[in-house]
Formats: C-alpha cells, sequence, structure tokens
C-alpha cells in the first residue's frame, strides 16, 4: 500500500487504545472494549486540522504521524439494471372441446 505522510505529529500509542482522525481532522483515541469491559468515550489526543481529499483513506501510521492512502476499489464494476420488457398481450387460442365417444 502506498501512503503519503500528510501531518507529521509523533504522538506515542498506548496499548489498548484506538487512535484515529475525527471529523475535525484531529488525531483523538477511545480505549478498546475487551471481553465484558465497555470501550471509553473519545478523548483528543493532538490538534492538526487535516482538510481530508475525497478517495483517500486517512490513519495513524506507526511513526505517530497521520497519513493517507488512496482508496482501492475492486471487484467488477456493477452492471446497470435493465427493467425487464414489457409483455406483449397474447390472445390465447379457444380451448377445444373435447369429442364425446359413443
Amino acid at each position: 500500500m502506498a501512503s503519503k505522510k500528510v501531518a507529521k505529529v509523533g504522538i506515542k500509542k498506548e496499548k489498548g487504545f484506538l487512535y484515529f482522525l475525527d471529523k475535525n481532522g484531529d488525531i483523538s483515541s477511545a480505549k478498546m472494549a475487551r471481553g465484558g469491559a465497555k470501550g471509553g468515550s473519545p478523548k483528543k489526543v493532538a490538534k492538526v486540522g487535516v482538510k481530508r481529499e475525497a478517495g483517500y483513506l486517512y490513519f495513524i501510521d506507526k511513526d505517530g504521524d497521520v497519513a493517507a492512502a488512496k482508496m482501492v476499489r475492486g471487484g467488477s464494476k456493477k452492471k446497470a439494471a435493465k427493467k425487464p420488457a414489457a409483455k406483449k398481450a397474447v390472445k390465447k387460442a379457444p380451448a377445444k372441446k373435447a369429442k364425446k365417444r359413443k
């Protein structure tokens, strides 16, 4: 995966916490849920203010910096759904009457 650094922050990651870029472009962390224990609410770790660009995935890399990678869109393209053709009204032929045997 080819990624580029967007902002050099250098935060130290603590074990048991999830680090992510919040909607304001700042780095936040939340305690991860483990077993029966609930997770924690997010807390702002560093104010960065990254402006997001469409088509990129933003993450905190191993150095504690904000990085971005182009999103990969795999799989086959979906074909446009075709509507079934309208059926023409077909007139049924009258049923033949069964001959009576004598």
